[in-house]
């Protein structure tokens, strides 16, 4: 009778040695630790191989279209520059001699010199008042950001328009704009774009009025990175505003300057809009420069090799100037990674 009730009765939990009950068949101890979960599989090759692609699918327009409209055209330019281009009559070797008419035609070399000209011009010029603009301009005061855009408005604004607006102001007669103010200075009225001696430096006046509020705001989101507890420590051990200025300020701005420098110096370079829109190379070739002199070698005179070679130089003087201001920046780095270094 024992034996039918506990082989008929619920399965109920068994009696451990110390008296206690004892876990119930199929349950694991409560201090037992969880078994651990299975290792994950390696991913098959194909999944690897699709994950790979996937970023690549998603470059594929934006590939596709540089190649088409950008790369593909440099590689023809480098090949027409070693050819006589004579459309329907086929293409002729001739080697470097377009090289050659590049660096020995005078007209080549007087553009070559108005480019650097105008590149160094522009490039200090925009720098120095962008610099001006973003310390004056510097300041968390609600009103300062209607300022900031009116002194913007010039990056934003065509090209076009603001080379008719100064081809306005610059109106060689007594009566214009620029030529009233000089007035008032007791100067004599200028011809501007029309004088072969101040048509390069009109100009590069409008160059440098154009691309200043750039840097201004590059220099501003520089400024608002610098430590403020610096400028207090200089004041407190006695430096003036022309101190601070020029050892905390300054230094802090050096990644700034160095981005700004490559861009300025690139933009310089490849200067083409102001000069074709505002004298088009002259008067006499006074600003003539290289993208100029290679568009109407191209598309005026139809001598596309030695055109296509002008612009090839242009391309590997932009590529050097590039590198040598990457490798500028990069040498203070490289000296304090070794002084660390060798401090350790």
């Amino acid at each position: 009778m024992a034996a039918a009730d506990v082989t008929a009765g619920p399965a109920g939990p068994a009696a451990g040695p110390d008296g206690g009950t004892a876990p119930a068949a199929g349950r694991a101890p409560a201090d037992r630790p969880p078994a651990p979960r299975p290792r994950a599989r390696p991913r098959p090759w194909r999944h690897r191989l699709t994950g790979g692609l996937t970023p690549w699918l998603f470059l594929a327009p934006a590939l596709l279209l540089f190649g088409l409209f950008k790369f593909l055209p440099m590689a023809r330019a480098l090949e027409m520059s070693f050819h006589e281009v004579r459309p329907y009559l086929g293409d002729r070797w001739v080697g470097g001699a377009n090289y050659q008419q590049v660096v020995t035609d005078d007209a080549f070399l007087q553009a070559i010199w108005h480019t650097v000209l105008l590149a160094a011009g522009q490039t200090g010029g925009s720098l120095a008042l962008g610099l001006l603009l973003a310390l004056l301009l510097e300041g968390t005061a609600r009103h300062l950001w209607i300022v900031r855009t009116a002194v913007f408005l010039p990056v934003v604004t065509a090209m076009a328009v603001v080379a008719e607006v100064w081809r306005i102001l610059y109106h060689p007669a007594a009566g214009g704009a620029v030529n009233t103010l000089l007035g008032w200075l007791g100067l004599g009225p200028s011809q501007f774009l029309n004088d072969p001696d101040t048509a390069l430096w009109s100009v590069m006046g409008v160059g440098i009025w154009r691309g200043a509020p750039y840097d201004m705001m590059i220099f501003l989101a520089a400024l608002a990175g610098v430590d403020r507890t610096l400028y207090e420590a200089s004041a407190v051990d006695g430096a003036g505003t022309a101190r601070r200025l020029w050892h905390v300020t300054l230094p802090a701005l050096r990644p700034a300057f160095a981005v700004l420098l490559t861009l300025a110096a690139v933009r310089g370079l490849r200067v083409f809009t102001e000069i074709f829109l505002l004298t088009n190379g002259g008067p006499n070739g006074s600003t003539e420069v290289l993208m100029t002199l290679v568009y109407k070698l191209g598309l005026e005179r139809d001598e596309l090799g030695v055109a296509a070679a002008g612009s090839m130089v242009l391309l590997g003087a932009t590529v050097v100037l590039t590198l040598a201001l990457r490798a500028r920046r990069g040498e203070p780095r490289a000296r304090r990674h070794a002084v660390g270094t060798a401090g350790r």
